[in-house]
């Protein structure tokens, strides 16, 4: 299982989650204590956002821990809103495209967790994308594939609502293939002003997420793990909960995937 940080809010130094604290991103990358594997070495990646819509991202190979570049860049850039990101892989080698976050135009995403049976599910889910989101497929994970087909499902228009469809999708597609579904899903996405998260699996064993406030002015930070010992200032999430972070602060609703397209629900999942 993978580790990963964002933070909405006041311009901040990407150092305050990534390298700074004592159960930093990095520090989590060799040693986390909330995940099913302590080591998360396989690659790491950053995208933040600054005056363009798209975001800047920086990705590679390397432990987080081992990677000079990682705290240098931490220690000088300074954004409103970013995902950091230390991968364990399940699904695809160890390589930059596999890396996390992945983005497409104005969007950002990063994940932990995985899809049970992917290799079976893979085809079938790239044939429910278009030309341009199949050929924006540059890795081979379960994350960016999902990724990409909320995109293709409307992720753009109205995120909550796309991501359910994507996940019902895919478990449906599950039961009908295989018999079964497993998915545990924990991620965080956004289009560079508003960040948004999710927690969910089809078990008991969504991968785990918490929100502090940081930064002031209604800046929030949404993590796997906290990031100190003060537990007074981090909430847990509930499993099958989204988070919606924006210019009015935090906000949480039920999250539930959509089993069947023409049944979801528009404008009450839009935000």
């Amino acid at each position: 299982m993978c580790r990963w940080a964002a933070y909405r809010g006041e311009p901040l130094y990407l150092e305050e989650l990534v390298s700074s604290p004592a159960h930093s991103l990095i520090e989590q990358s060799h040693c986390a204590m909330r995940a099913k594997t302590a080591t998360n070495a396989d690659g790491f990646g950053l995208a933040w956002y600054g005056d363009r819509p798209e975001p800047g991202r920086f990705r590679d190979v390397l432990p987080a821990w081992s990677d000079c570049n990682l705290k240098s860049l931490a220690r000088q850039i300074r954004s409103r809103l970013f995902l950091a990101h230390v991968r364990a892989a399940t699904h695809g080698a160890t390589r930059r495209d596999n890396c996390h976050p992945f983005v497409h135009g104005e969007w950002s995403f990063m994940h932990n967790g995985q899809i049970d049976h992917f290799e079976r599910l893979r085809r079938p889910m790239e044939s429910m994308l278009d030309d341009e989101h199949f050929h924006a497929r540059t890795g081979t994970t379960d994350s960016e594939l999902l990724f990409l087909l909320a995109l293709q499902f409307g992720l753009r228009d109205r995120p909550l609502a796309a991501m359910a469809e994507a996940i019902g999708f895919v478990e449906n597609l599950s039961i009908h293939l295989v018999g079964m579904a497993r998915v545990r899903f924990t991620s965080a996405f956004s289009d560079g002003e508003t960040l948004y998260a999710v927690r969910y699996s089809t078990d008991a064993h969504a991968p785990t997420l918490y929100a502090a406030p940081m930064g002031g002015k209604g800046g929030y930070c949404l993590v796997s793990e906290p990031l100190n010992d003060d537990i007074d200032t981090w909430v847990e999430i509930p499993a099958r909960s989204a988070v919606i972070l924006n210019g009015n602060g935090l906000d949480a609703a039920a999250f539930e995937p959509v089993m069947d397209r023409s049944t979801a629900p528009r404008e009450a999942m839009a935000v």
